[in-house]
């Protein structure tokens, strides 16, 4: 058996966090895993795993050689994907990490739609709202919607899209008018805990100043979703992506305020690690979530 095999084995059962989810998840049997692990072990002639019957984890030289291994595993496949770039098959897993506002949203069809279009492409999709390091975590492509800070990855703008102050008919007849953000200090808000400045909101004046405005309200949610349900319950004002938004506006649950106080220099982007050989399973991808927005605006 080579050490390749073993590696892969290795890296299998630390992502996957466990023997039994590791045969699962690549459809061997949990004994060959161990196997591999366990004269992997040998070979190098250090542990790597401590495991009991319930539990693993990973010892000091376990967490470095998977760093490296896998980042060397990762060259190796990438490397594969090129010399086979004139096949016009697309085939493999892509591990994709996405907010749950993009997986649950209507634009959450772009990723069924590549699969319905790729056959043999295995796409596997962790929504998450966390921060992800795609190079530590195993990710080949990161969907993020936010301003994109500069980093050491690479990024393809999806679309652009807009941060939308709304709130029900209802809520507006009752409360008046709103003209200005500085209004919302004395309204109850929507505080969706998933932005980065939850009860303190960001806003600019017509000469492109930046101001923030301290709301406060009784409903706090993880969820553009639930923030938006709340909302045309008449709950508060709320902050929301204008994809989630859209239909909601457009049926008249939900009227649009202060307009021109939220800059648009926002986007929905693929995100992937720069390496040297970006697979051809990925650049697909990419590309077809591309194009997919661009049918769709």
């Amino acid at each position: 058996m080579d050490t390749l095999t073993r590696i892969r084995a290795f890296i299998d059962v630390v992502e996957a966090e466990g023997f039994s989810s590791a045969s699962r998840k690549v459809g061997r049997s949990k004994a060959l895993l161990s196997k591999y692990v366990r004269e992997l072990e040998d070979e190098l002639g250090a542990l790597l795993l401590n495991r009991t019957t319930r539990q693993f984890s990973l010892t000091e030289a376990g967490h470095t050689y998977y760093r490296t291994a896998s980042d060397i595993l990762k060259e190796i496949d990438n490397l594969a994907d090129l010399v086979r770039e004139n096949n016009t098959d697309i085939k493999g897993r892509i591990r994709v990490t996405a907010p749950r506002t993009f997986a649950d949203a209507a634009i959450g069809q772009s990723l069924i739609d590549f699969v319905v279009a790729h056959p043999d492409v295995t796409l596997e999709v962790i929504s998450d709202d966390r921060f992800i390091d795609l190079v530590e975590e195993g990710f080949d492509v990161a969907i993020r919607i936010t301003r994109l800070e500069d980093s050491g990855l690479i990024a393809r703008k999806l679309s652009a899209f807009r941060l939308i102050v709304c709130a029900s008919p209802e809520f507006l007849e009752r409360n008046g008018p709103l003209t200005h953000p500085a209004d919302l200090a004395k309204l109850p808000c929507i505080i969706d805990t998933n932005g980065r400045f939850l009860n303190n909101w960001r806003f600019e004046n017509p000469d492109g100043s930046a101001f923030a405005v301290s709301v406060q309200g009784r409903l706090e949610v993880n969820s553009p979703l639930a923030a938006m349900r709340a909302a045309q319950s008449g709950v508060g004002v709320a902050i929301l992506p204008d994809f989630i938004a859209r239909e909601a506006i457009a049926n008249g649950s939900l009227v649009q305020v202060l307009d021109g106080f939220i800059s648009n220099d926002r986007g929905i982007y693929a995100v992937y690690p720069h390496r040297r050989y970006l697979p051809a399973k990925v650049r697909a991808f990419v590309d077809f979530l591309s194009q997919w927005f661009k049918a769709v605006e």
